[in-house]
């Protein structure tokens, strides 16, 4: 039997911070939805097998509309741990399951492939990650400094993450109910993240500025939409 890999698209959150008073997922970015955009660079990798979006229950509809014709849409909870747990009971067998926030829209095909593969060649969770350029401050509940991290260290992490099934539905069994990085919650079992580069293109959608920014990169020449940190077409 073929080995499988899923997706999972948590897209039933807010869009406050971005200003909207729409799911941030259904706010328009170049004449299209930040879900379509991020489904499209799912099927696009070629390697996914099975995507499925994860929406609050009022906007299943409107989904399917969008992306039925290429994922499944299922109702997501209040918090984002719920919306993964309703992806993960909607998964057919899979032997690997991505977890995609939907706000990272322009996240390259190739980058997704890249994890896809880690997963195969025997990893059991893979997440992509890029250096910090900024100094990071530690600071205590009343605004001092507590320290300075040495940022050659420090990554910020990306998605799609990637898990060996098993893994990530033992993961989320033993979960509580508030967590926004799915890797955390693997790490807390004492299982091994391996850390892939990963892609300035796949920045999350969260400000207007974002918006203003992804906007920007699409009203540009289309293989600019693909490139990588590197400047290269992917």
């Amino acid at each position: 039997m073929p080995r499988r890999t899923a997706a999972i698209v948590p897209a039933a959150g807010l869009g406050v911070r971005l200003g909207a008073d729409i799911p941030k997922a259904f706010v328009t970015l170049a004449g299209r939805t930040l879900l379509e955009h991020c489904v499209d660079g799912l099927c696009a990798s070629g390697a996914v097998d099975q995507v499925i979006v994860v929406v609050g229950a009022d906007y299943v509809a409107q989904a399917k509309t969008l992306v039925g014709r290429v994922a499944s849409v299922v109702p997501g909870g209040v918090e984002r741990t719920d919306s993964v747990r309703a992806g993960l009971a909607a998964v057919d067998a899979a032997d690997w399951i991505l977890v995609h926030d939907a706000a990272r829209s322009l996240t390259p095909p190739g980058m997704i492939a890249r994890i896809v593969a880690e997963l195969h060649g025997g990893r059991s969770a893979v997440i992509p990650a890029i250096p910090v350029a900024d100094t990071i401050k530690e600071i205590d509940a009343d605004g001092n400094v507590k320290g300075t991290p040495d940022r050659a260290a420090l990554r910020a992490v990306q998605t799609p993450q990637g898990f060996a099934t098993e893994i990530l539905r033992r993961a989320y069994a033993v979960a509580g109910d508030v967590a926004t990085d799915d890797a955390a919650l693997v790490e807390q079992l004492g299982e091994p993240v391996h850390v892939v580069e990963g892609d300035r293109m796949a920045f999350k959608i969260t400000t207007a500025f974002d918006l203003i920014m992804a906007s920007s990169i699409l009203a540009g020449d289309e293989p600019l939409a693909r490139r990588g940190s590197s400047g290269e077409v992917r």
